[in-house]
């Protein structure tokens, strides 16, 4: 291996990812592991586990599963460990991590950056509404605040002789591009490389989705037992190649690494993050080898005077209970079912002068309520499971409707089975917005005493796109039509009430006709179920040329988020599997 390169594995995408990738890694040789815990979801359930336990508000398991088994090879080997599973107390996690070393009496030195939090300005701003949606922050029953962080705490942490570095909430590509700076000496201007190190961090820091996880050609990938973790091999230009672990599972192509790429980027030419606004649409990957893929092309411009902040807060309680309607007219019967529970429900909270519904809804799993037109013929469904979900405004009120959530068994449709009793939890909401990055200041702890980070360099503007490619024409139907999946890959995911669907087409040749085809009318039509009025769907179409891909971005097709949505996928992993049937005329494709 050349002396200018540097190997970072991506060991997990969320805080219970599989406990198998850090053994992997270790045993690959890998310089540095980043470990990713921390969606916005968490900060609400981590900021619960601080409320009830001021010393708590971190991962656990982080010591317990993730690091601590493997503390000795870590120590031996030298691998620097660099993970955001300090939630909201991360100085609480690097005081736990010490114990645990000093125990075992190895040499290791922990560190870490905080100064995120913002719990204590709470007051200040109440009352915020965010920057997407229609959520607005209230003045109480907040359970997290935090702004997103960049690599550079990480970077000074390191500088300092830290071995471990846990921290609060830093945006995640963060955790790669930190050890990237410290490695190579990057300063805060030189763009175009804190974009490239904040690519490889995107492209890794969802574990094995870059190695054939959640692939579109999902039937060539062998091996899910025992998928290989990513691994970036970086160099001080900014170019890097994605490979995995020697005789583990999973597959690295331009495909796969792709899908990666394009994963909740919404504008692929003005994706930003603390430290930097990248530019994707210039991107290119050449597959070097089996397992083997090369990425460069990338460019960056000025970071933002502002630092988003994401805040969860507790609205209400929800039921969720899980139904199975088993035999003829099951979707009729399923249906009939979930509106006699809501009937049974309001009716005893009436009488009880206890407060309704906020929110209720059914979703019949095995009808196709989430591919909207594609359906199945209603009549040929003989299994559904009843996924009842509603939100209240107090726990009582919650657990009233709960308990009678299993009057069906005896009383209600024929082929219903046995359910365990339905959960109560408390429902997240989040609002994220902007605030002067000189407001927060970054801490790095070394050693027990947490020192401030200066925030250097300068900031400008985000570039906007000014012009866009023409859209080519489709020629008129005629000649047999194929679907989308034969010619592209898609991925998607969720960023806030938005979903991001990255589409790339198997072959240059077919991007055009691709293009063409996904109108924002086209897409409007298509994904009608996800919107509450599809008239008023907010869709934006990017093109990145050095990927032959677009990215879809989906405006409001998630109404609440992935915290507050009651879907069947809350985390809009099926929108691109859904875009797959999508049909496009032969004669558009040359065939």
């Amino acid at each position: 291996m050349a002396q200018d390169t540097y190997r970072i594995g991506g060991g997990g995408g969320f805080m219970v990812d599989s406990i198998t990738a850090v053994p992997q890694l270790l045993a690959a040789g890998v310089d540095a592991i980043i470990m990713d815990f921390l969606a916005e979801g968490a900060m609400g359930l981590f900021g619960r586990m601080r409320a009830a336990d001021p010393a708590m508000g971190y991962s656990a398991d982080f010591i317990t599963r993730y690091i601590g088994p493997h503390l000795d090879e870590i120590a031996r080997r030298g691998t620097k460990i660099v993970s955001n599973a300090g939630g909201v107390n991360p100085l609480a996690l690097a005081a736990r991590l010490r114990e645990e070393i000093a125990k075992r009496g190895l040499n290791l030195k922990v560190a870490a950056v905080a100064g995120d939090c913002l719990m204590d300005r709470v007051g200040e701003f109440a009352g915020m509404k965010g920057i997407e949606g229609d959520d607005v922050l209230p003045d109480s029953g907040v359970t997290s605040i935090n702004a997103y962080l960049g690599g550079f705490p990480i970077a000074a942490a390191l500088a300092g002789g830290a071995d471990i570095v846990v921290t609060g909430r830093v945006v995640d590509s963060a955790l790669a591009l930190g050890l990237l700076i410290n490695r190579f000496g990057w300063k805060e201007d030189q763009w175009d490389l804190i974009a490239a190190g904040t690519l490889v961090g995107h492209l890794i820091e969802c574990g094995a989705q870059a190695t054939g996880g959640t692939y579109t050609d999902w039937d060539q990938v062998e091996g899910w037992d025992r998928i290989g973790f990513p691994i970036a091999e970086c160099r001080a230009d900014g170019t890097c190649v994605i490979t995995k672990g020697e005789g583990t599972g999973g597959l690295v192509t331009v495909g796969t690494v792709s899908e990666q790429l394009l994963y909740e980027t919404s504008d692929p030419q003005a994706y930003i993050v603390p430290d930097v606004v990248c530019d994707f649409t210039q991107v290119t990957m050449t597959q070097e080898g089996k397992d083997r893929v090369l990425v460069q092309g990338m460019k960056g411009h000025p970071r933002t005077p502002t630092l988003k902040v994401c805040a969860t807060f507790d609205q209400g309680w929800r039921v969720t209970s899980y139904q199975p309607v088993i035999g003829p007219r099951a979707i009729a019967k399923a249906k009939k079912q979930a509106e006699a529970h809501f009937e049974r429900g309001a009716t005893l909270l009436r009488e009880r002068n206890m407060p309704g519904f906020i929110t209720k809804e059914a979703i019949l799993i095995g009808s196709g309520e989430s591919v909207g037109a594609r359906a199945p013929d209603p009549d040929s469904v003989m299994e559904i499971l009843l996924k009842i979900s509603a939100d209240f405004e107090t726990q009582q009120s919650a657990g009233l409707f709960a308990y009678e959530l299993h009057a069906q068994m005896c009383g209600m449709a024929p082929g219903t089975s046995i359910v365990p009793f339905a959960g109560l939890s408390p429902v997240l909401h989040m609002v994220a917005f902007l605030i002067p990055r000189e407001s927060v200041t970054a801490l790095v702890d070394l050693d027990g005493t947490p020192q401030a980070c200066p925030d250097r360099g300068p900031a400008g503007v985000p570039l906007s796109i000014t012009s866009r490619p023409p859209v080519p024409e489709l020629p008129a139907p005629g000649g047999g039509v194929v679907p989308l999946e034969k010619i592209a890959f898609t991925r998607s995911g969720e960023k806030g009430e938005t979903v991001n669907v990255g589409v790339i087409a198997r072959d240059p040749a077919y991007l055009p006709a691709i293009r063409a085809a996904l109108t924002p009318q086209a897409l409007a039509d298509w994904f009608a179920h996800l919107f509450r009025d599809p008239a008023q769907a907010q869709i934006q179409i990017y093109d990145l040329p050095g990927l032959n891909a677009i990215n879809v971005v989906l405006g409001g097709a998630l109404p609440g988020g992935i915290n507050a949505s009651s879907r069947l996928d809350s985390a809009a992993k099926s929108v691109g599997q859904q875009l797959l049937p999508f049909q496009l005329p032969c004669a558009a494709l040359g065939m």
